[in-house]
């Protein structure tokens, strides 16, 4: 049955509720009530769908009534299978408005004088009593619940009713018949029982002939003399092991002086030479970012290109035969698709329906994964049916307003994206006298070859800049050659200095254990160093891992459970766009689940991500929509570059313009 089922309007007045266990009334009265969570992350935020949305054990289901601004939203157990909520949602919607049309259109136009000024919330409302209003409506919400219940009873039964056959279907082959048709022993069975026996004492002859050890080329029958003889010259080679030769660059070995001018490290003698080549090879001075008047090193903003986009909006001013021969899947033709809307008039479904589909073709140009895409425009036809537009212009203007509202709604962050505010806030907090100050940990994630220690070491590069003192956890303990890359990375930004200076080592160093140990003791033996020699931010670098893969997942969630890190980004490719959804709901999930102690799913998740390559994709920035749509957590750094300044954050209203162009 159901547990709650409300009507109210989208500016938060609740004109009908019902709850229908005593249990259920903190569904609408508690702040993290589902229905309240509902209102909050998924309809102000724009990330309406024709799913139902879950919380707490509970389902919740909406729908909209644009025109008169209403919401009619039905809550139930989770566990429950009630097929009529749907067909319930509709009726309402169709009743409610047709028994209380003149009514509901006093209050609205009430609620709007109220945002024009010319009245308060409480001369507005004081007017109107709901329940003298709707009187009759509990009678008829009754009735028709009723109904469906008992429509949804019968169905149910109907369904577990036993299907009764005819007796008349027989086999049309007796019994007596069928029994002869069984396959019987055949007068071939000694001969294959001969068969198994030699291919037996084959297969023995040739294990024997190989010492009894199994593989090898299978193949020819030798004879006993043949196969002891080869058994004992086997034997003897294996008494000697051959020494692995020497690799030579040419006909003699290297000598000491060849060595030596090969040798590129830090402490070698000719490093120095080469020295100031890698600083500006590490460093592009046109991306490097800026200091505030506190000092701070702040990273540059990514901006879209206004070339690009001056270029666009002269093509928008084509002569209109040329609009009208423009791919009918273009953003940029919504002009066409609108040219025979004129004068005034609501929109339906109907009108909108080609102009969502050119508008989901254009999101997923832009890389936008596809069900996201699908999932934008509906909400965006959901604000717009029952609307009242007048002229192409007016009609044109309010899609475009309406996409730009849903993708900036998606885009905005819900959490600070200001990563070294919270880093200093922690490093500031007052401790007692007998604790010591814990660092700052940042776990870095995500699946192969997105470029995570790359990145991570342009992130250490900022937190160097800003006067902090960085430890890298190598985590990384599967890869070939990953220590050894953090080791360079380290090197390297040694050499780079703050603010200009040439020696910064103490500001950065690596802690690793080598290979084949496990991730999270290395990562809490590298909080613990860095705690106890007073560095301020721990970076942790992870192996990279399919988001399928259970067991490295459930290694990366212990991990997550063991240290708790204060932040848990997800590195990930900008050229990707259904996977990222994939990648990322995963990810999320198999963290939340298998990091919690109970595993009921409420352990760590993501907290922020990090779109690499994002240099590579112009203005198809669709997978920063696709990501922060599947988490709702924001996008804190791109990576734009192959040195430690290509780093970029991005301003929603950059995205907004760049998928919004054509």
């Amino acid at each position: 049955m159901l547990d709650h089922c409300s009507i109210s309007h989208k500016g938060g007045i609740v004109l009908w509720t019902r709850s229908f266990t005593p249990d259920a009334s903190h569904l609408a009265s508690s702040s993290a009530s589902p229905v309240n969570s509902l209102i909050r992350e998924a309809l102000i935020e724009g990330r309406t769908t024709d799913e139902k949305y879950e919380k707490d054990g509970y389902a919740v289901k909406w729908t909209f009534v644009n025109d008169l601004e209403l919401i009619f939203v039905v809550a139930y157990q989770r566990i429950l299978q009630l097929s009529y909520v749907d067909d319930l949602l509709a009726a309402l919607k169709t009743l409610f408005v047709k028994m209380f049309q003149p009514f509901l259109a006093t209050f609205v136009a009430s609620l709007h004088a109220i945002n024009s000024g010319k009245a308060t919330v409480v001369e507005a409302t004081s007017a109107f009593s709901f329940a003298d209003a709707f009187d009759g409506w509990d009678k008829m919400f009754d009735k028709l619940l009723r109904s469906l219940e008992d429509k949804a009873v019968q169905d149910r039964k109907s369904r577990l009713r036993p299907v009764v056959r005819p007796a008349v279907e027989e086999s049309s082959t007796p019994p007596s018949e069928e029994l002869e048709t069984l396959p019987t022993q055949s007068s071939d069975a000694p001969q294959d029982e001969q068969q198994i026996a030699r291919n037996v004492q084959a297969l023995k002859n040739r294990l024997r002939g190989r010492g009894g050890k199994r593989g090898g080329k299978r193949g020819r029958a030798v004879g006993y003399g043949e196969r002891t003889g080869h058994s004992e010259s086997t034997a003897a080679k294996r008494k000697v092991k051959p020494t692995k030769a020497q690799r030579k660059w040419g006909d003699e070995a290297p000598t000491e002086m060849d060595m030596a001018s090969l040798d590129f490290s830090m402490d070698s003698p000719s490093a120095g030479a080469g020295a100031s080549h890698d600083l500006q090879a590490l460093v592009d001075e046109a991306s490097l970012g800026t200091r505030t008047r506190d000092g701070m090193y702040e990273v540059k903003d990514w901006e879209f290109s206004k070339d690009e986009d001056s270029a666009i909006a002269s093509a928008l001013k084509s002569s209109n035969a040329n609009k009208e021969k423009a791919a009918s899947g273009s953003l940029g033709a919504l002009g066409s698709l609108f040219s025979r809307l004129t004068g005034s008039k609501v929109l339906t479904e109907q009108d909108l329906k080609p102009v969502l589909d050119g508008m989901k073709q254009h999101l997923m140009k832009k890389n936008v994964a596809m069900e996201i895409a699908e999932k934008v425009c509906e909400g965006v036809g959901e604000s717009l049916v029952g609307k009242k537009v007048g002229g192409f212009q007016t009609t044109n203007a309010a899609v475009r307003l309406a996409l730009s509202t849903s993708l900036t709604r998606i885009l905005t962050p819900k959490t600070s994206t200001d990563l070294l505010l919270s880093i200093r806030t922690k490093l500031s907090s007052p401790l007692a006298s007998t604790q010591q100050r814990m660092p700052y940990s940042i776990t870095f994630v995500g699946v192969n070859g997105v470029g995570k220690s790359t990145n991570l070491s342009k992130v250490c590069f900022w937190l160097i800049q800003n006067g902090l003192r960085v430890l890298i956890a190598a985590c990384d303990a599967f890869r070939s050659g990953a220590v050894e890359q953090l080791r360079v990375h380290v090197r390297n930004l040694g050499m780079l200095g703050v603010n200009g200076a040439t020696d910064s080592k103490g500001r950065v160093e690596l802690f690793e254990r080598g290979y084949g140990k496990d991730a999270a003791g290395i990562a809490r033996e590298a909080i613990a160093f860095a705690k106890d020699n007073d560095f301020d931010v721990v970076l942790i670098d992870t192996a990279g891992r399919m988001q399928d893969n259970e067991p490295l997942m459930r290694a990366l969630a212990k991990l997550v459970a063991v240290n708790t890190p204060d932040k848990i980004i997800f590195v990930g490719e900008a050229l990707v766009g259904n996977e990222a959804v994939d990648q990322l709901t995963k990810f999320d999930r198999a963290l939340r689940d298998f990091s919690s102690a109970s595993g009921a799913g409420k352990g760590r998740g993501i907290d922020g991500m990090l779109v690499t390559k994002w240099d590579t994709v112009d203005d198809k920035v669709g997978a920063a929509l696709s990501m922060t749509y599947v988490t709702g957590q924001p996008i804190i750094f791109v990576g734009c570059g192959q040195t430690y300044t290509d780093l970029r954050q991005l301003r929603v209203a950059n995205v907004v313009q760049a998928i919004l162009a054509d």
